[in-house]
């Protein structure tokens, strides 16, 4: 069996970085694919994650009326179904998609609906996560996180802070992550990315999320390590991002394969499947190569994403059950 054909769940993916060329051209025609690749899909190598993030712009730039939030949605559900993801939570910040008049609420409901939608036509399992930025003011982070309560009962999941971890202190955010702690929303984080074990320590401190997007700076304090399997925080990995943003020098120093050996809970994401050039199916076969990960290795991951997904007990019972058929485990 290859790669490509196994069932997957992605758990860290931003929308607005994993538009494909198909869309970008339907909604600006003038974007050459040569502009394209400059423009949308980041080097091997950035020099930090403030660069990586950059090439997110033009993304999210395209995507400021409803058709265009509605096309970008159901496109990424066509990358999801190619590469046979069956459970995925996809994030964005809606507070990027109002240069044109719609109100963060409304841009909330149309990704909401065309989610719907693009469960109707694939039948792939889809959850929202709302995300506030580093650099947001106080405000904005409250907002964020009252759309994430205003919209319990869709598709939105939860609530996350993305953005530029070594640029920004966490001090605006402290207040919206008491607010979703108080109103039992469901909390992940961006960190231990562009900062070291800290970040993390800081991050579960001060806003106690269940998961942690990254993470993998952890690997720098064994006393981390001990914690995040004592209290079973999940960690979304993201490999290939991790070598362009310079997290790690190159994939064979990336310590995925240590955190996995460590018996931390982990699973394997893209990130941002244009910006990083990526599909599940290359991570897979990129971690087959330098660390010589099987299924097993992969099932593991899988099921350790759904068992952290933020859906229902039996939701979860029903891609577990896809999972162990499809990796042949029943």
């Amino acid at each position: 069996m290859t790669f490509a054909q196994l069932p997957k769940v992605e758990l860290h993916l931003h929308l607005d970085c994993s538009l494909s060329y198909q869309v970008v051209k339907m909604l600006d025609p003038s974007i050459s694919f040569e502009t394209y690749q400059e423009a949308f899909i980041a080097p091997p190598k950035c020099t930090d994650l403030a660069d990586y993030i950059s090439r997110a712009v033009k993304g999210f730039e395209l995507m400021q009326i409803p058709e265009a939030l509605r096309l970008v949605t159901l496109d990424l559900f066509e990358q999801l179904q190619a590469d046979h993801v069956i459970y995925a939570e996809i994030r964005f910040a809606p507070l990027l998609h109002l240069e044109k008049g719609l109100s963060s609420k409304e841009v909330v409901q149309i990704v909401n609906d065309s989610v719907v939608e693009g469960i109707q036509k694939t039948g792939i399992e889809v959850g929202i996560i709302l995300c506030t930025l580093r650099h947001y003011s106080i405000a904005q982070s409250m907002e964020t996180v009252q759309l994430v309560e205003q919209f319990q009962g869709t598709q939105v999941v939860g609530f996350d802070i993305a953005a530029d971890e070594a640029g920004f202190p966490i001090d605006n955010h402290v207040s919206a992550f008491a607010y979703a702690r108080e109103k039992g929303l469901n909390i992940t984080a961006h960190a231990g990315e562009a900062k070291g074990a800290d970040s993390v320590w800081e991050t579960l401190a001060h806003f106690h999320p269940s998961r942690i997007g990254h993470g993998v700076r952890s690997v720098e304090d064994p006393q981390l390590l001990d914690h995040l399997l004592q209290k079973n925080i999940h960690l979304e990995v993201c490999p290939t991002s991790n070598v362009q943003t310079n997290v790690v020098a190159d994939i064979a120093s990336h310590p995925v394969d240590k955190l996995f050996q460590r018996g931390v809970s982990l699973s394997i994401n893209t990130d941002a499947r244009t910006i990083s050039n990526v599909s599940l199916t290359s991570e897979y076969e990129t971690l087959q190569t330098h660390f010589n990960w099987d299924t097993a290795h992969f099932l593991t991951c899988n099921l350790a994403a759904i068992d952290h997904a933020f859906t229902s007990a039996e939701k979860k019972a029903e891609i577990r059950a896809k999972l162990l058929a499809g990796f042949g485990a029943e």
